[in-house]
């Protein structure tokens, strides 16, 4: 439903995960209802200050605000704003549940170590499995494949510290001595913004990285073109040996 709202934010920041469009939307639907009474009162109170200001010859007016008729001037639209918060809960409900709580089986797993101040970002090798003598680490640079379910194991070193990517709609704290699971899956290709959102020293503004979204023929490449030889041939003895 949430991803039916028109976007303010993907003309700035591209939309390139699956989830990243039921995140504008909820974006959208906080904007508009807040919006609107944001409008309403602030038209309300210049027109009552126009309407009521100092006239010479006239007395003022204490409004004690008790009386039935002076209450519904609050109860009716304090009711209203409380309908509209419904819709924003069930929507922010919606939304976190799809992003934080649900985790889909994943096509491929990535660990990503936030320390003061960068990122190690650790990929599987040519077997697609993490933890293995084919393993790729970069810093600061996470290659991920399109259209492919990703999940990522997200630690950190020392501080706390914040995986951000802007494009996704991620944000996840890495906690020390906690690894955290999470999930994405790109839908749109080219290289975009990773960032620490957690002030994290004074490094912190210079903890950036990129992530690099390949086509499935991009992305075997740039594995064929960073995968150890020698850590490949050990790989494939322990495979033989292990049969």
């Amino acid at each position: 439903m949430l991803e039916r709202f028109p976007s303010v934010i993907s003309g700035l920041v591209p939309q390139a995960s699956s989830y990243a469009a039921g995140m504008d939307g909820l974006f959208t639907l906080i904007l508009i209802s807040v919006g609107i009474w944001f409008i309403a009162s602030e038209v309300i109170f210049f027109w009552l200050i126009f309407r009521f200001r100092k006239k010479e010859g006239v007395p003022g007016q204490y409004i004690a605000g008790e009386k039935p008729s002076e209450k519904k001037w609050i109860t009716y639209p304090h009711l209203a704003v409380l309908v509209f918060d419904v819709f924003i809960v069930i929507g922010a409900v919606r939304v976190w549940y799809d992003i934080k709580q649900d985790l889909p089986p994943a096509e491929r797993t990535v660990r990503v170590i936030g320390q003061q101040w960068a990122w190690t970002f650790v990929h599987p090798g040519p077997d697609g499995e993490l933890d293995t003598a084919d393993d790729i680490s970069k810093v600061n640079e996470l290659h991920v494949e399109v259209d492919r379910l990703h999940h990522y194991k997200l630690e950190s070193k020392d501080v706390l510290h914040n995986f951000s990517v802007p494009v996704f709609r991620l944000k996840q704290d890495a906690i020390p001595g906690r690894v955290i699971t999470g999930w994405f899956t790109p839908t749109l290709t080219g290289e975009f913004d990773v960032q620490c959102a957690e002030i994290c020293g004074i490094g912190h503004g210079l903890m950036g990285a990129r992530i690099f979204i390949e086509t499935a023929e991009q992305h075997a490449a740039w594995m064929a073109e960073n995968t150890n030889p020698l850590q490949l041939a050990a790989q494939t003895s322990s495979s033989s040996e292990g049969r």
